[in-house]
């Protein structure tokens, strides 16, 4: 697609890997908006980006049901989702709790979902669009304390694949992306460790560049799954 010309929503472009998608695809020339839960975050980083800002909860289904008609108003149409919300808690299996598990699948099953029925019941109208699903490595291979995040990155991929079967007659690309390790605030705010920079591990600029350039194919083309590897972590 003409990236140029695109209408983009990025969810969870308060920070890390959605910001950076935000300013990547409105520094092309796309039209941006960004949601994310907290006003003054999301405000921000609409400043930073020149992006138009949201304030809505994607595991609300009211949130998201008045988020996309919104989103088309203010970009004056609608082409491009970007699936980002997401976040993880991790602890061990006989650690997890009942909260843990229900927090972060509400935000990363069940929020790609909202926000990607609604915006389908648009594409399909229209007879094109793109949806771009955040996922993870994270979601091919399991790893010790992981059972919250990993088992929603693993259900995103099959949902992925749900709708790619079920919208491609439609003319509407869905594709995933599978960052590993990336420096984020997202193990700090997840783990409570530091965040310390490491110039072989990945940005989330990085991240941002891969996605753009997966909209960038054309239409007649497009890639399922992309998965983005530090070349040499340390």
């Amino acid at each position: 697609m003409n990236v140029s010309k695109a209408r983009v929503l990025v969810t969870g472009g308060s920070s890390g890997i959605g910001k950076a998608t935000a300013l990547a695809l409105a520094g092309l020339g796309a039209r941006v908006a960004i949601c994310g839960r907290k006003a003054g975050a999301i405000e921000q980083a609409a400043a930073e980006t020149g992006t138009t800002p949201f304030v809505a909860d994607v595991s609300k289904e009211a949130d998201v049901m008045a988020l996309i008609p919104a989103v088309i108003r203010a970009l004056g149409g609608y082409d491009v989702l970007v699936n980002n919300a997401g976040f993880g808690r991790f602890a061990s299996l006989i650690e997890t709790t009942a909260d843990d598990m229900r927090a972060v699948w509400e935000t990363n099953v069940l929020g790609a979902t909202l926000v990607a029925r609604e915006s389908a019941k648009h594409f399909i109208k229209q007879a094109t669009g793109n949806i771009v699903n955040v996922a993870s490595t994270s979601g091919a291979k399991g790893s010790v304390n992981g059972s919250a995040y990993s088992s929603s990155k693993f259900a995103l991929t099959s949902l992925t694949e749900c709708w790619r079967a079920e919208l491609r007659k439609h003319n509407i690309r869905v594709m995933q992306i599978n960052p590993s390790e990336v420096l984020t605030d997202f193990a700090h705010r997840a783990r409570g460790s530091e965040r310390t920079d490491n110039p072989t591990k990945l940005h989330d600029s990085d991240i941002a560049e891969a996605i753009a350039s997966m909209l960038a194919l054309d239409d007649r083309g497009f890639v399922t799954d992309m998965t983005v590897w530090a070349t040499n972590p340390q």
